[in-house]
C-alpha cells in the first residue's frame, strides 16, 4: 500500500490515525509541526499528505501547503487537511478568498471510514 505522512501536534489524532491506516495496510511516518513535516517529506517521499491546520501556530499546516506548492518535489504529493480550525475563534484566519493547495479537507472528529474513503480517494 501507500506510505502516508500523518503531520499533527495532538499525538493521541496521530496515534488513532496512525493505527486505522496501518489497519488496512499502509507505511505512516509522523511529524508533529509543519517544519519537521517537510523535512520528512523531503527524506521519506510520502504517496500522501495528512495535515493538520494548526500545530506549532494557528496556520502552520497552511504555510507548509504554501511552500510544498512552491517545491518541484512536494508539490505532485496529495494533501488532505484535517482539523478542527472551523470549530474554534481562529476559523475567520483560514483564507477563503484565495487557491490553497489542498485536495480535500476533513474536520475533527474524524469517521475511521470517512479517512479511509477520502484516502482511497486520493491514492487513486
Amino acid at each position: 500500500m501507500a506510505k502516508i505522512l500523518v503531520v499533527d501536534d495532538d499525538p493521541d489524532f496521530v496515534d488513532v490515525t496512525s493505527s486505522v491506516l496501518k489497519a488496512h495496510g499502509h507505511q505512516i511516518v509522523t511529524a508533529s509541526s509543519g517544519q519537521q513535516a517537510l523535512f520528512v517529506m523531503r527524506k521519506e517521499k510520502p504517496e500522501l499528505v495528512l495535515l493538520d491546520v494548526m500545530m506549532s501556530y494557528v496556520l502552520d499546516g497552511l504555510d507548509v501547503t504554501e511552500q510544498m506548492s512552491q517545491d518541484a518535489d512536494l508539490k505532485t504529493i496529495p494533501v488532505l487537511m484535517i482539523s478542527s480550525l472551523p470549530s474554534t475563534r481562529y476559523a475567520g484566519m483560514f483564507p477563503t478568498d484565495e487557491f490553497v493547495a489542498i485536495d480535500g479537507w476533513l474536520s475533527k472528529p474524524v469517521a475511521p471510514d470517512e479517512l479511509l474513503k477520502q484516502v482511497d480517494r486520493l491514492l487513486a
